[in-house]
């Protein structure tokens, strides 16, 4: 335990930090009440000289009116102030190499009151301490990226369906789609979700399924093949590593009610020719063909940089926390969203593959976040800087890859705090890149990577 006080008078913070576990750390603050009344003299005498009241000039009016009228904006004023002042000086003082900001709520419950100390304590995540193995000479497998033969008429295949018509039905059978109102909640009646236009797909007999990003083992049974109007009832147990705390291991209830049953009509070849404003099926097959090449391009560089990852994760060893929050789970499902955005993967098969780490193992879990420490030493030991050109790079890629206008994609990161999470990724890819500039590569067949993986795995 760490405790600090610089000074001995009165205007002097105590602070102390601790461990609290594997990676957590909790600081705890008291400031004192000579610090809180002289923050808020400042804060009234700021307020008073600003404000307008009727009946007196600007910055005339008494310091008993000023009080009454803005006693709740000076508290409010003064916390922020001393509490993010104290919170930064604890991080300073102690080298706290802190992962993110802690909870607004954390603040917004402290009481300021004038001649009172203020103590708060607040526990946040830091990065564990452990030294890297040697980044140079790491041995990779690079393979080949000639598209194998047959997948061009299946991605056509897929662009038929995505970009088909929707039958819609009165019945519905295996495959079909159904939207309606989705409604989970606990044992306890808590209510999580409450979603209108919730859209499931009816799995083949026997297979899982998704709903509201959850896999359900047995939801072909559950789910059965619905009417329009049917009101179903579905139970299933939350994933112990869902980015909702709240729904780990929980037995939960999805109220599902039909209010549309689609059936997808492929697209014919020629109206795909058609809709792309190509001549004939060759451009369109031209074109497939691009694309894949591309992406297989982009797979190559994804795996030689996993098997970077793993060389760095199975050379170092440190402890991690016994259990995910659910702000290191969050993250960790963001990561991946992202690297499979990146890969080019579509949006239906991203939220499946997110469903699925949801329901993943612990230790998987974990992985993920051991990976993440390690990868954001490494950038800060190779010093990794991101220039803006290649943040404008990499949202240039994505929004081609998406079909959207790179403004519009920004719109759409920022809206769901992806943003982040994307220049955490080009951070980790440029980490990466830089110690396989430094690493021996083999190339090797499609066929010879995959059987020397294989063998890696047993």
């Amino acid at each position: 335990m760490n405790r600090k006080n610089i000074m001995s008078d009165t205007m002097t913070n105590t602070i102390r930090v601790e461990d609290v576990g594997p990676c957590r750390k909790r600081i705890s603050v008291e400031i004192p009440a000579g610090a809180v009344d002289d923050q808020m003299q400042t804060a009234f005498a700021m307020v008073a000289g600003e404000v307008s009241i009727p009946g007196f000039r600007k910055g005339h009016a008494p310091r008993r009116l000023v009080e009454k009228r803005y006693a709740g904006y000076v508290k409010e004023e003064t916390r922020s102030r001393l509490v993010s002042q104290a919170y930064e000086q604890a991080v300073r003082e102690n080298d706290l190499k802190v992962l993110g900001q802690p909870p607004a709520e954390v603040f917004e419950s402290i009481e300021v009151e004038q001649g009172e100390p203020v103590s708060f304590e607040v526990e946040v995540e830091v990065m564990p301490e452990f030294e890297l193995p040697e980044l140079k000479g790491i041995k990779v497998l690079k393979p080949d990226s000639t598209l194998p033969a047959g997948l061009v008429d299946e991605e056509i295949k897929k662009i038929s369906i995505n970009e088909g018509s929707l039958d819609e039905r009165e019945d519905s059978a295996r495959g079909d789609y159904l939207t309606g109102n989705a409604v989970m909640t606990d044992s306890d009646g808590t209510e999580h979700y409450n979603i209108e236009g919730a859209v499931v797909q009816i799995p083949e007999e026997g297979d899982e399924g998704m709903i509201l990003g959850v896999i359900v083992a047995d939801f072909a049974k559950q789910l059965g093949t619905p009417k329009v109007e049917d009101k179903l009832t579905i139970k299933l147990t939350g994933p112990e590593n869902h980015e909702v705390e709240a729904l780990r291991g929980k037995d939960l209830t999805i109220s599902y009610e039909v209010t549309k049953v689609y059936r997808i009509v492929p697209a014919v070849v020629s109206d795909l020719v058609a809709k792309y404003g190509f001549n004939d099926e060759e451009q369109l097959r031209e074109m497939v063909t691009s694309q894949l090449q591309q992406r297989a391009e982009v797979r190559q560089q994804a795996v030689m940089r996993q098997q970077v990852v793993k060389h760095l994760a199975d050379s170092v060893e440190f402890e991690l926390p016994e259990g995910l929050t659910s702000q290191q789970a969050a993250r960790s499902l963001q990561r991946q969203r992202m690297e499979m955005m990146y890969r080019g993967v579509n949006p239906a098969e991203i939220e499946q593959h997110m469903a699925e780490l949801r329901s993943a193992s612990t230790e998987s879990a974990r992985n993920e976040l051991k990976q993440f420490f390690i990868l954001n030493k490494a950038a800060q030991d190779l010093n990794v800087q991101l220039e803006e050109q290649e943040v404008n790079a990499r949202i240039m890629q994505l929004a081609m890859q998406q079909g959207k206008r790179p403004d519009q994609l920004v719109e759409e990161l920022q809206r769901t705090g992806q943003a982040q999470t994307l220049m955490q990724q080009i951070r980790e890819h440029k980490t990466i890149d830089q110690i396989l500039n430094d690493a021996e590569i083999e190339e090797v067949s499609a066929d010879e990577f995959n059987a020397r993986m294989k063998d890696k795995a047993k």
